[in-house]
């Protein structure tokens, strides 16, 4: 049997890496690995369609750059401030410039690499039940991960496979699908099971107004109200393990992020709904400044005071500059002008022309289900600001394979 190399297999090892490290969690070694593939894969000419969706992101860092000027924040933070705000930038590009090197193999290669993120995932959750010893539902995210929006993604591809016209049979289909689905799973991330749903809707083509999808949402309404009252209902404890511990994150997940009053005497009320107290807190000292800053926001370098030091990651933190929100993240560094421009970001995948042939439909599909979602992954995970998040790669990457059909 005669081995045969792809002739891009340098470029494909290039998107399995770039896609990959994030998971790594180090955010110096993913900035480093994005900027040097940029620079190895840089192209030049690129589509107005993709700067249409990258020029809103520069707009807002240029915002936080000319404000930076009033005040006299640290080098350090700045030069941090200007890496994060560029991430979803790079990842644009890189996802455009990598797909012209793998148009051939694109959908096979996306697959590829969610399955070895999968695989990788899995051997982790392994370690952290037999050799950490992981038997809550937060020790196995600690040491497993908190989320995986590009398996999702990758999932929902496997589901619809032959609308993405890949030759698979339908064993290895199925074997890949409950490799993915598993680790998926396993993160046990509230945001990615509403993705997953958000993201399957928009394949079956229910977000077109009409009196299926209208009965369709209807019934996930419903049937979401009945489910939520049943958790009600058994009031799972906050201190409880395994399952009954998962059903208390669903128990307070509609207010975590929304609560306009916290105590911050009460370590249960502070902790449950530590995303609302940041985004209370960051609204207060932005605002209170007066209106230039309200408009413009404070700047790169600036930092929210959270009155108390926080246990976030492996540090203990009083003063932040990055949020669990997006929305706040840029209304900190740029105000509600930057907002503005941010909108356009979300509202861009609500606009992706419709194509003739089947799988730019699909993609087309893949975006509107995308847009959607960014409203809820902007309010609890940063959206594409978020440090280990990889679908902005994914998303510039099917940009470009859109074209290929235009």
């Amino acid at each position: 049997m005669k081995l045969t190399i792809p002739n891009n297999i340098f470029y494909q090892f290039l998107f399995i890496l770039c896609v990959s490290v994030p998971y790594l969690d180090i955010f110096e070694l993913t900035i480093g690995t994005w900027s040097l593939t940029f620079l190895i894969t840089i192209r030049n000419n690129y589509s107005i369609s993709l700067f249409k969706l990258i020029i809103p992101y520069i707009l807002i860092l240029l915002i936080a750059f000319v404000v930076s000027f009033n005040y006299d924040y640290q080098k350090y933070f700045i030069i941090r401030d200007v890496t994060y705000l560029l991430k979803p930038v790079i990842g644009f590009f890189l996802g455009y410039q990598l797909c012209h090197k793998n148009l051939n193999n694109a959908f096979k290669l996306i697959v590829t690499t969610g399955v070895f993120i999968a695989i990788c995932h899995i051997a982790v959750i392994l370690s952290a039940i037999f050799i950490y010893g992981a038997r809550t539902v937060a020790d196995l995210r600690l040491h497993s991960g908190y989320f995986s929006d590009y398996e999702i993604y990758t999932l929902i591809i496997l589901i619809f496979y032959k609308k993405f016209q890949l030759d698979y049979s339908k064993k290895t289909v199925r074997i890949l699908t409950i490799l993915v689905g598993f680790s998926a799973f396993m993160y046990l991330a509230r945001t990615n099971f509403i993705q997953f749903l958000i993201l399957f809707l928009a394949l079956k083509g229910y977000f077109e107004l009409n009196k299926k999808s209208i009965l369709i949402f209807a019934s996930i309404i419903i049937t979401s109200i009945i489910s939520y009252s049943i958790v009600l209902y058994i009031n799972p404890r906050r201190d409880a393990e395994g399952v009954e511990g998962f059903l208390y994150k669903i128990k307070v997940a509609p207010l975590e992020p929304f609560k306009t009053k916290i105590n911050r005497e009460d370590y249960k009320d502070f902790n449950d709904n530590y995303r609302s107290y940041e985004n209370i807190m960051t609204i207060r000292q932005v605002t209170r400044d007066g209106v230039t800053p309200t408009i413009f926001g404070k700047g790169l370098g600036s930092q929210i005071d959270l009155k108390q030091e926080v246990r976030l990651g492996d540090m203990n933190l009083r003063f932040i500059s990055i949020l669990h929100n997006g929305f706040m993240i840029v209304f900190l560094k740029s105000g509600l002008l930057g907002i503005f421009f941010y909108l356009f970001t979300i509202f861009y995948f609500f606009n992706s022309p419709k194509s003739e042939t089947g799988i730019g439909n699909q993609i087309t599909l893949l975006f509107i289900g995308t847009g959607v979602f960014l409203f809820i992954s902007n309010w609890v995970f940063l959206g594409f600001y978020n440090l280990t998040e990889t679908k902005s790669i994914l998303l510039g990457f099917l940009i470009a394979y859109r074209e290929k059909y235009k």
